[in-house]
């Protein structure tokens, strides 16, 4: 993982190869990407992270931001089965980076950072000939702390 500054001069230096202005908006909402690097913020939590820095920005800005910065790879959208995207920036240049742990009783958003599907596409391509270059993968279930908690039965499983 590169560490922010360098991150942050990766990114716009993407946007800069693509011919995408580095607008104050963007660098604004990629600043709020990058200090969350561990979070996973909706739109609109970024939204209002970044109206502190920027209060004239938009959500709708926000959201063209946000698409164009997942169309060349630099951010990754999630769907956590809660109607509403999350994202996260790519801090790796390897996709396989990480899964998402979700518990199902407080929506907390763990993750786990093994690939273990490795030998499952290698298989894959051999069987097949397709070549896998992304995938991801979504547990759901109950997190440590919910399940400490007064009253939660761990034996109905």
């Amino acid at each position: 993982m590169l560490p922010k500054n360098e991150l942050r001069e990766h990114i716009f230096s993407i946007l800069r190869e693509h011919d995408h202005r580095l607008t104050p908006q963007r660098e604004a909402v990629v600043e709020v990407l990058i200090e969350n690097s561990d979070a996973h913020l909706s739109a609109e939590n970024i939204f209002m992270q970044t109206k502190h820095n920027y209060p004239d920005i938009g959500l709708a800005t926000v959201y063209r931001t946000l698409e164009l910065l997942e169309s060349l790879g630099l951010v990754h959208k999630f769907e956590y089965g809660d109607g509403q995207s999350r994202y996260e920036v790519n801090q790796s240049a390897d996709d396989h980076y990480h899964h998402h742990l979700i518990c199902v009783k407080c929506g907390g958003i763990g993750e786990f950072k093994d690939d273990l599907l490795d030998e499952i596409e290698h298989a894959i391509a051999k069987e097949t000939g397709f070549r896998v270059t992304d995938h991801c993968l979504r547990f759901f279930g109950i997190c440590s702390e919910c399940q400490a908690e007064p009253g939660e039965n761990s034996d109905d499983d």
